[in-house]
């Protein structure tokens, strides 16, 4: 089974701005329906504003993170952040620019904030990518699935992990 599309009606509801809690709830929805049938949420400890320890020991490869960040169907990440890659159309400004993140985060600080932005800053409009619970409005075929996989997770932390300009 392949994934559901993840922006469907995304541009109406970033037109819509009616505040920071409903796009929240709004991107929650979204991005909800990304997980692959069988995905499941993997523990992790946080130190501070980082998790330190690679999700369940994975080693993450760039190039597949890179293809999460600009896969326009799952994570869509390019929704709400422009990347280092003027090729990519239509990238999204309501979350900071992507460009330099590796040399502003540690690894697991980057790691933390897919994961769970919230537990970095409660008030994020960034949906949590590695978390199933606490969300708003998920479609039952989707609930209790993660966004994103470990092994996604870990793909993206070592892609901007190289975004060091």
């Amino acid at each position: 089974m392949g994934r559901a599309p993840a922006f469907a009606g995304a541009a109406w509801l970033l037109r819509r701005r009616r505040g920071r809690g409903a796009l929240a709830a709004g991107l929650a929805v979204l991005f909800a329906a990304a997980a692959p049938a069988g995905a499941q949420v993997v523990g992790f400890v946080v130190h501070g504003d980082a998790v330190e320890q690679p999700l369940a020991g994975l080693v993450g490869d760039a190039a597949r993170g890179e293809a999460v960040v600009k896969n326009r169907e799952s994570a869509n990440c390019l929704i709400c952040h422009s990347i280092p890659d003027p090729r990519e159309p239509f990238m999204g400004e309501i979350g900071p620019p992507l460009a330099g993140v590796g040399a502003r985060l540690i690894p697991g600080q980057i790691r933390l904030r897919l994961v769970d932005p919230t537990r970095v800053n409660p008030d994020a409009i960034m949906p949590a990518y590695h978390r199933t619970h606490d969300l708003l409005r998920v479609d039952p075929r989707f609930a209790g699935r993660p966004v994103l996989t470990a092994q996604e997770i870990e793909d993206v932390v070592a892609w901007l992990s190289t975004l060091r300009e």
